[in-house]
C-alpha cells in the first residue's frame, strides 16, 4: 500500500512538472494544483482507472462522471494512458474507453478521442509517443496515430497516421510541412491547408500550359 502510495505522488510531481515545461503561464505551485483541470481531471482518472482495472463495478464511472462536472473533462477509466500527459485548459476533452495514449502526449481544450459508432472491442484511437492534437481536434475509430505527429486544430482525423506527420482539414489530410517553433512546439496559427496548396499547384500548372501553348 505504501508503495502504491510512494508511486502515486511521484506521478503527480512529474504531472506538475510537465505542466510548467508546457505552459507559460503556470506561475507557482499553488496555482498548478489549484487551479489546472486537466491535472484534477488526470489524478482522479488514475484512481478510476486502478478501480476500473480490479472489475470494481459503477465507482469508477462515477469519479470519472463527476470529475467531468466539477473540470469539464471526461477520461473513460478503461483508457490507457502514458505517462507526462498533459491537457492544456480542457474544457470538452472526451477519451474514450478503449483509447491507448502514449508518453509524452499534448491535447488541448474541445478534442475528442472517440469511436464511430456502436462496434464492440477495441473502437477507440491509438495515439504514439511525443504526440500534440490541437484544440477542437476529432481522432475518431480505431485508428492508430504514431510517434512525433502533430494534429492540427479543428482537424477531423478518420485514418491512420504515420510517424513525423503533421495532419490538417476536414477529413485530415497528412502533409510533411510540419511548421515548429525554437521549443519545437506546432505552430498552429500557421499550419497549411492541403486543399490550397494542391490548388495553387493546379493554377501554376495552367499558367504554364497556357504559355506553352
Amino acid at each position: 500500500m505504501f508503495t502504491t502510495i510512494k508511486r502515486g505522488i511521484s506521478k503527480v510531481k512529474e504531472d506538475i512538472k510537465v505542466i510548467y515545461d508546457n505552459d507559460p503561464a503556470a506561475k507557482n505551485l499553488a496555482e498548478v494544483i489549484l487551479c489546472y483541470p486537466g491535472l484534477h481531471a488526470l489524478i482522479a482518472y488514475r484512481l478510476a482507472h486502478k478501480l476500473f482495472k480490479w472489475r470494481i463495478a459503477l465507482l469508477p464511472r462515477l469519479i470519472s462522471y463527476f470529475t467531468r462536472i466539477i473540470t469539464g473533462i471526461e477520461i473513460h477509466p478503461g483508457a490507457e494512458i502514458g505517462r507526462r500527459f498533459f491537457i492544456d485548459h480542457g474544457e470538452g476533452v472526451v477519451i474514450g474507453e478503449t483509447t491507448l495514449i502514449g508518453d509524452d502526449v499534448l491535447i488541448y481544450q474541445q478534442v475528442t478521442l472517440g469511436g464511430t459508432g456502436k462496434e464492440t472491442g477495441k473502437r477507440h484511437p491509438t495515439v504514439g509517443n511525443k504526440v500534440v492534437i490541437g484544440a477542437g481536434a476529432k481522432v475518431l475509430g480505431n485508428i492508430t496515430i504514431g510517434d512525433n505527429v502533430r494534429i492540427g486544430a479543428g482537424s477531423v482525423v478518420v485514418d491512420n497516421v504515420p510517424p513525423n506527420s503533421t495532419v490538417v482539414g476536414i477529413p485530415g489530410r497528412i502533409t510533411h510541412r510540419t511548421l515548429i517553433d525554437d521549443n519545437g512546439n506546432l505552430m498552429h496559427n500557421r499550419i497549411p491547408d492541403p486543399i490550397s496548396c494542391e490548388l495553387n499547384r493546379l493554377k501554376a500548372e495552367i499558367e504554364i500550359l497556357k504559355e506553352n501553348r
